[in-house]
């Protein structure tokens, strides 16, 4: 989205502004865009903002110790002593898993005070870690904090707020693990377990980038993974043991790290989770338009959104979505007899864009009325 100009800056390269003029061309028109003119703009971005729905008053507030990444999400979980803990990935090639733990306890509501406005400041105190996934199936969580370790002045980082600003940096000197694509989190508060769909890395392995290891075992992962994680005492615990709840892929493919091994119906990129009050963990899909139903893709189907039981690991297929699509976000009402689930894009071209004069030239979903142009 940036036009980088024909040097950029090291930090310009670490976050992906490398390209003359961008994708779209946009600094050519708007100098908010053009990085020689406006350098740090691109810090604008990347921040998790909190938003109160029960005050429509209430400005949006962007919680910047939670640290600047490409983040999916952010998912809340609660220690025993009633402090925040928030998770968090990347969405993208090789970056990184955090948690934030907070500083305070979780303040209740009060006459006159929702649990909300009690805790406006909640989330700016406290500490950011990333994920290190160790080789024996355990993990560590390595504070990003200013002055400890390599995370100095005289590395690059000139206070913490640089840390914060550069987590990807910071994460690198820790030795955090680059992940394949960390999206979704779901939080098993009785288990005291985290899943993270890990939905791809189509570029692990490949020469000049990270090799394969423990946490993301497969060279060209263009199928996914699923990783979960134990805290060792409670959620703000710094050691963890982890391993895969499964690997994604279609059982009949040659190619060995395209195979995956999950017991039931299978399917490919994981994306979305849900974990619904009776336990079952809910899987959604996200393999890209343009790769459905060709070569390795070429039995896993539409999209679709699946059910893990986690006491068997069994996964059986719930919904499958209409052509283009992608199943993401999903909830469930108390008494769990109605589930509500997002069909994102349907008909998306395999292009990514469509035909403006044949909107439904891929999918009719959901009209299906004749004389329409769509495939299902």
């Amino acid at each position: 989205y940036f036009d980088a100009g024909d040097a950029p800056t090291a930090d310009q390269r670490r976050w992906g502004a490398v390209l003359r003029r961008g994708w779209y061309r946009w600094g050519e028109h708007d100098p908010r865009f053009d990085l020689r003119a406006n350098p740090n703009e691109f810090h604008r971005f990347g921040w998790v903002v909190e938003v109160d729905p029960l005050d429509p008053a209430a400005p949006p507030i962007k919680r910047t110790a939670l640290g600047r990444a490409a983040h999916e999400g952010a998912w809340v979980a609660v220690t025993r002593d009633g402090r925040a803990v928030v998770y968090s990935g990347e969405d993208a090639y090789f970056e990184y898993l955090y948690k934030f733990v907070s500083r305070d306890r979780i303040a209740p509501a009060r006459p006159g005070v929702t649990a909300a406005q009690a805790n406006r400041e909640l989330l700016d105190h406290g500490t950011l870690y990333v994920a290190r996934f160790d080789a024996d199936g355990t993990g560590r969580w390595l504070p990003l904090v200013h002055g400890q370790g390599p995370l100095t002045a005289a590395n690059g980082f000139a206070d913490p707020a640089e840390v914060l600003i550069k987590a990807r940096q910071a994460s690198d000197a820790l030795g955090g693990t680059r992940m394949d694509r960390p999206e979704w989190l779901a939080i098993d508060a009785v288990r005291g377990e985290v899943y993270c769909t890990l939905t791809n890395n189509s570029k692990r392995g490949e020469p000049g980038q990270p090799g394969v290891d423990a946490a993301n075992p497969r060279a060209h992962n263009v199928m996914g993974q699923i990783i979960r994680w134990k805290e060792d005492g409670d959620f703000d615990g710094l050691t963890m043991r982890w391993d895969h709840l499964l690997l994604a892929g279609d059982p009949a493919n040659a190619r060995p790290d395209a195979r995956g091994n999950i017991r039931g119906d299978f399917f490919a990129c994981p994306d979305g989770l849900y974990l619904d009050p009776q336990g079952l963990l809910w899987i959604e899909c996200d393999v890209a338009p343009n790769e459905l139903h060709q070569g390795e893709m070429a039995r896993i189907g539409n999209n679709q959104m699946l059910a893990c039981d986690l006491a068997t690991g069994e996964v059986r297929r719930f919904l499958t979505g209409p052509r283009g699509c992608e199943i993401t976000g999903a909830t469930m009402t108390p008494d769990c007899t109605t589930l509500f689930v997002n069909v994102q894009h349907p008909g998306e071209a395999p292009t990514g864009r469509n035909h403006p004069d044949r909107p439904q030239q891929h999918s009719s979903w959901p009209d299906h009325r004749p004389g329409l142009d769509g495939g299902r």
